[in-house]
């Protein structure tokens, strides 16, 4: 096949390697990332695609593949999991912005179990892949074709939620989301690196004021994290029917649920030529839709660009 518009012709991995050091939105604990290129994806000792690393005074603790058989269902973000029960957290805007920035290839090291959250968006992430710059490999790029409709719906009325893949030439998404006090949003368009980049990256995760403080109060009382390390600086806070601080972007909310379903839908492997509608997407609708693409396996086939 030709290669879609916007994007390369090769798969990638980094050109050196990435640091980064932030706190976790859930955990609030400091974490280090360390993003090390891997040049030789079919070599004995690598494995292809995106890998974690779980790190313990420098040992590794946990080894996960960023692969829908390891996604393990949180609140308000998406994780991996092994079977002993280790995992890392928050993985969606990281692992949007690869697929964004082609990187196809890489070890993901982490200290923590949480990815830092840093201001909420993947633009950090954007500008940091950037800084280090791509490595082009031999092999060349690889796309999930859409063969034919999959859906999954959930609930009905005023609180129902619907996502559907089909065909496409290219990656294209429709997401809609609408929120008390700031109406319907709608982001429609085709997905390159370059529209994520300029569209998509810079928008924030969001919350109402008034429930993320019963989720903090209801986290300690079960015992799980649940965002201990929200601050204005890396969410966009709403109270009453403003955001503190203002928006970054137009429909500022639908363009994040765009940003979460690009990183929920990168645990397939490769970008999708297809074309994505969501009414009210969530970590969870994004999963079941991918796990129910992937479960019809007359629905879609893996295809190389040409070289």
């Amino acid at each position: 096949m030709s290669v879609p518009a916007g994007w390369l012709a090769s798969q990638g991995t980094l050109a050196r390697e990435l640091t980064m050091r932030g706190r976790g939105l859930h955990t609030g604990r400091a974490v280090n990332v360390r993003i090390v290129p891997v040049r030789d994806a079919t070599a004995a000792d690598a494995s292809p695609g995106i890998v974690f690393r779980r790190i313990k005074d420098k040992r590794e603790v946990v080894w996960l593949r960023a692969e829908p058989a390891l996604r393990h269902a949180q609140p308000l973000c998406t994780m991996l999991r092994a079977a002993n029960g280790l995992g890392v957290r928050t993985v969606e805007h990281l692992l949007a912005s690869l697929l964004a920035c082609e990187i196809d290839h890489a070890v993901v090291e982490i200290d923590a179990e949480e990815v830092p959250i840093l201001d909420g968006s993947a633009l950090p992430w954007i500008e940091a892949i950037r800084a280090c710059g791509r490595e082009a490999l031999p092999q060349p790029k690889c796309f999930i074709r859409v063969l034919k409709p999959v859906a999954v719906v959930d609930g009905s009325g005023a609180q129902r939620r619907e996502m559907r893949v089909e065909p496409a030439a290219r990656y294209e998404m429709c997401v809609r989301n609408d929120l008390k006090g700031f109406g319907d949003m709608q982001w429609n368009g085709a997905l390159t690196p370059e529209v994520f980049a300029s569209e998509i990256a810079p928008s924030r995760s969001y919350g109402r004021v008034k429930w993320a403080v019963p989720a903090i109060v209801a986290g300690y009382v079960r015992g799980m994290p649940i965002l201990r390390g929200a601050r204005p600086s890396c969410t966009a806070p709403i109270v009453g029917n403003r955001v503190l601080g203002g928006m970054r972007l137009p429909d500022e909310f639908v363009r994040h649920r765009v940003l979460d379903l690009v990183g929920d839908l990168a645990l397939a492997g490769a970008p999708l030529l297809g074309r994505v509608s969501a009414q009210r997407p969530s970590h969870e609708m994004n999963f079941r839709l991918l796990a129910a693409l992937l479960a019809e396996r007359d629905a879609w086939e893996w295809t190389e660009c040409a070289t």
